[in-house]
């Protein structure tokens, strides 16, 4: 029973948390402990009614024994009274075998008692261990699952924040800047174009040399 229950405790609790604290998923080195344990219990549950049938099959054996012993002397006492000598040392012959038939029994018996309470302690243990383990399960799940979410809101949401908005806002205000901007340089020059509207030929043919200098300026540009 002891190399049993030695094999039963390869993982114990206390090997258990040294792995916790290296392992990438607890929960997968928890759900092995919980279904090692429970094979285990099994296992000690299956051990413990064969010891209970055989703590029984002794307690009868040594029943047997003591009525067979006690008729035997019953037996040799009428046999004396009767003045059968002969028929009475038959009779203690056969008391004295039953009487260290008894012997022997009640030992076995007395071993049976003391494996079965053995076997409920280790099954207790199990048991509470088990119990122990499967609570911290439920926890570490919790946090896993914790994570995971944690993760997939990362991943769907990490693109915002950060300051982006606010990018985002600075470049549109830029851009309008410039187009009012633009807009405005435009008006002024028609407003300017209108006011030099009687210049002159000299004053037409400079204009005309300054609008061809700013085109080929812009042409030089988008290359």
């Amino acid at each position: 029973m002891s190399n049993i229950f030695k094999r039963v405790r390869d993982i114990t609790l206390a090997t258990l948390n040294e792995r916790l604290d290296k392992v990438e998923d607890p929960v997968r080195l928890i759900d092995q402990f919980l279904m090692r344990t429970r094979h285990d219990i099994a296992e000690a549950d299956r051990l413990y009614q064969q010891y209970v049938m055989h703590a029984n099959q002794m307690r009868h054996q040594l029943n047997q024994a003591q009525e067979m012993r006690d008729r035997r002397e019953q037996q040799a006492m009428l046999a004396l009274k009767a003045g059968e000598e002969f028929a009475a040392k038959i009779a203690l012959q056969e008391k004295l075998m039953h009487d260290e038939k008894a012997v022997q029994y009640a030992d076995l018996y007395d071993k049976s008692k003391q494996a079965i309470l053995d076997l409920e302690e280790q099954l207790n243990l199990l048991k509470s261990e088990y119990q122990t383990v499967y609570d911290k399960r439920q926890y570490y799940f919790a946090r896993m699952q914790n994570i995971r979410l944690q993760q997939q809101m990362n991943q769907r949401f990490g693109q915002y924040g950060g300051g982006q908005v606010d990018g985002m806002f600075r470049r549109l205000e830029d851009r309008v800047s410039d187009m009012e901007w633009e807009t405005e340089s435009v008006q002024q020059v028609r407003r300017m174009s209108g006011q030099a509207g009687g210049g002159g030929l000299g004053q037409e043919l400079a204009l005309q040399r300054e609008m061809e200098r700013l085109r080929q300026k812009l042409d030089s540009t988008k290359e």
